[in-house]
């Protein structure tokens, strides 16, 4: 169902909105998270620390993946909420045709620098070989990967957060159970937890397409859209690029400091990549909100609509603090027994001690995470992507010197710290960047100075009309 998020009370849209997404979050976390439970609980630390090692590499290919996919989804919700369905349908065609070869050619490029990237990381010898076979097998399904990123994020411009929570809840599911069934029943070892991701992924994906094309064929048009647009894909580019850098280079980041830990021996690696991964659950929940938020305010600037896109990111703010405390209190009353999941009956206390420090070390730190995300989805949806990557990019690169300073200081505990020490700085920009009003378009901003007020759209405008760079003037009263 497609819901127009240009009218209504911001915060029950936001909390209608959200709350698939939430779900959807938490399926794609334990998604992520049932290789190394099913890795460690059967496979033992070995296989457990090649998941954990393997993981900034495979970070690497979701990140262009889900940056590829903001791209598309921003301009999709602008067209939607500005209700010019001809070009949404075409932005959306677009997108398909272009992230299918994106993700062809990765494949190919993935497969042959895989050992040089895995060197690059200092993936210790004695798991080197177990990282080899998993990571090509989890390369070899990106394709689908792609194509589920792009199928959600045409949902969620939609402002359908329901639809991908179905495929993600039967992708999910089927994976733990081919999980289960590759290694314990087929003795297929970790090879086993790449083709159960492959295949699970692979059925959700084609599904997801499917649906996407038969729900987009219910959207009538005066003239049929376009197969492919350059000028669409020129504009989901100025967001998508950025935000592919932005995603990219966060797992630069995840990618040298997962160098450092590899020089720290298998039970950090394992320590760490279960942490990590928790952690990450956590973000991703957290997150949830400032996605909705994001293809909120996108329809909203679209719509012209700039007070309301303040009362969704208000409305949004409160609702994440309010999960953000919740997921602080859960860590610190039961973060040893999270991380022991991850472990057999003969959980390694020096494992799961590593784990429990990180976590007790980052978490207090998480409403900075929050108050950021939400600022950034903001300026997301404005377009107002060069600022947004200046607050990741500074928070990126003060956590990743960090690690390489405070480690000959503090050891491990130096990693640690270099999180939350980044999370101020690029919290404190974000705010700045929010309150500069550069996510408002500049037309708008030069209306308003010019003493013009800018009238919501709340209904379809004819087809001529509804062109992007013709909403600046139609729209726009003298006081």
């Amino acid at each position: 169902m497609m819901t127009d998020m240009t009218k209504g009370s911001p915060l029950k849209i936001l909390m209608k909105f959200v709350l698939p997404m939430l779900l959807s979050m938490v399926f794609q976390q334990m998604y992520n998270l049932a290789d190394s439970v099913v890795a460690g609980r059967y496979l033992g630390v070995d296989a457990l620390a090649a998941t954990g090692a393997a993981y900034p590499i495979t970070v690497l290919f979701l990140a262009v993946a889900t940056g590829a996919s903001i791209g598309c989804s921003v301009v999709i919700s602008q067209l939607f909420g500005a209700h010019d369905h001809v070009r949404m349908r075409a932005a959306v065609n677009t997108a398909v045709i272009t992230l299918i070869v994106l993700a062809l050619v990765l494949t190919v490029l993935g497969q042959i620098a895989c050992p040089a990237l895995m060197t690059l990381i200092h993936t210790p010898d004695d798991i080197f070989d177990l990282t080899m076979v998993y990571l090509r097998i989890y390369i070899a399904g990106l394709l689908f990967l792609f194509l589920y990123n792009t199928a959600t994020a045409i949902f969620n411009g939609l402002g359908d957060s329901r639809t991908p929570l179905y495929f993600l809840a039967f992708s999910t599911t089927f994976n733990v159970i081919l999980n289960v069934v590759f290694v314990t029943t087929l003795d297929m070892g970790i090879a086993g937890l790449g083709w159960a991701t492959l295949i699970a992924q692979g059925l959700s994906s084609v599904l997801a397409i499917i649906t996407l094309v038969r729900r987009l064929s219910h959207i009538k048009t005066g003239r049929k859209p376009a197969r492919f647009d350059t000028h669409l894909l020129r504009r989901m580019s100025v967001i998508a690029i950025p935000s592919i850098c932005q995603q990219s280079f966060v797992s630069v980041g995840v990618f040298f400091v997962q160098s450092l830990v590899n020089a720290l021996g298998p039970f950090t690696v394992a320590g760490f990549s279960s942490a990590l991964k928790v952690s990450t659950f956590a973000l991703m929940v957290m997150n949830s909100l400032p996605n909705a938020l994001s293809s909120y305010a996108a329809q909203n600037i679209g719509a012209q609509d700039i007070p309301r896109v303040r009362q969704g990111m208000r409305a949004c703010l409160l609702m994440s603090e309010l999960i953000i405390c919740s997921i602080i209190l859960l860590f610190f009353l039961t973060g040893d027994q999270i991380l022991s999941l991850f472990m057999g009956s003969d959980a390694n206390g020096s494992v799961i001690n590593i784990g429990v420090q990180y976590l007790l070390i980052v978490a207090p730190f998480y409403p900075l995470v929050g108050i950021k995300n939400c600022c950034d989805s903001v300026l997301r949806g404005g377009g107002a992507m060069g600022s947004f990557m200046v607050t990741t990019l500074a928070d990126l690169v003060l956590r990743v010197v960090l690690a390489y300073v405070l480690m000959p200081i503090c050891g491990f505990a130096g990693i640690c710290y270099a999180y939350p020490l980044g999370w101020m700085i690029g919290t404190s920009i974000s705010i700045i960047l929010y309150i500069s009003n550069i996510w408002i378009p500049k037309y708008i901003r030069q209306a308003t100075r010019q003493g013009f007020v800018i009238r919501p759209i709340r209904r379809a405008e004819t087809e001529e009309k509804t062109h992007m760079h013709h909403l600046h003037l139609p729209f726009a009263v003298k006081h």
